[in-house]
């Protein structure tokens, strides 16, 4: 979802008999299930993709607050605004805990905002698209942040102890935000032939970005 292409440096996936001595009791601790920490020796090239992806997905969530900042002005209700309000604060919460994972690998904050600056490090190139009505809101919060949760899932298993912990609460967070963008597609969706109109434009300009937060088909990925 997040990560794009990482060079590593290695050419194909090393056998164990291309690993040395570390590289071979790091990959038992993996395959074993064991968590690896900030202290413990780790590969090169795992801390590099891990600080790439990491990064980028800080980067995705501070981005992310933006286009819904348009909104919190224009809310139609006090309660939509303060709902809107605990979302973005989410997502400023996610970017600092990912921020705080990412230094445990030996970078700093000021050198990863300064890699997004200089184009270097990217983020989701879904929070680039335009937020044209309140039912985008809705439309964000049910299929972007729904999507979400289904990519980042399985990041609450990764091998990295950090990382892991950290976004067993960015899902657990993740989980209002989707279930507040369908309470205002369904509220829009009971609404004046206006309401419901705009709702379904809504739906119709973000469905296909959110689908392709999943990646590309298998015959056209470069993985």
């Amino acid at each position: 979802m997040y990560a794009q292409l990482v060079e590593t440096g290695l050419a194909k996936v090393q056998s164990k008999a291309d690993m040395g001595a570390d590289e071979r009791a790091f990959q038992a601790r993996i395959d074993a299930g064991v968590k690896i920490e900030a202290k413990d020796w780790m590969p090169d090239a795992y801390r590099k993709t891990l600080i790439r992806q990491i990064s980028q997905h800080a980067h995705s969530e501070i981005v992310g607050q933006l286009p819904e900042g348009n909104w919190v002005t224009r809310a139609p209700t006090l309660k939509r605004k303060s709902i809107l309000l605990a979302k973005i604060q989410d997502e400023a919460g996610h970017g600092l805990y990912l921020y705080s994972a990412a230094e445990t690998l030996g970078v700093s904050r000021d050198e990863l905002v300064a890699a997004l600056h200089a184009g270097k490090a990217k983020y989701s190139s879904i929070f680039n698209y335009p937020t044209l009505s309140w039912a985008d809101m809705g439309a964000i919060g049910w299929l972007v942040d729904g999507s979400a949760i289904i990519n980042q899932i399985p990041l609450c298993r990764c091998s990295y102890g950090p990382y892991a912990r950290a976004m067993i609460r960015v899902c657990k967070e993740e989980s209002f935000h989707a279930r507040q963008g369908y309470d205002i597609m369904l509220s829009l969706a009971n609404g004046t032939p206006e309401q419901k109109a705009m709702a379904q434009d809504a739906l119709n300009r973000w469905w296909w970005p959110a689908l392709m937060m999943f990646g590309p088909s298998d015959a056209e990925s470069v993985n």
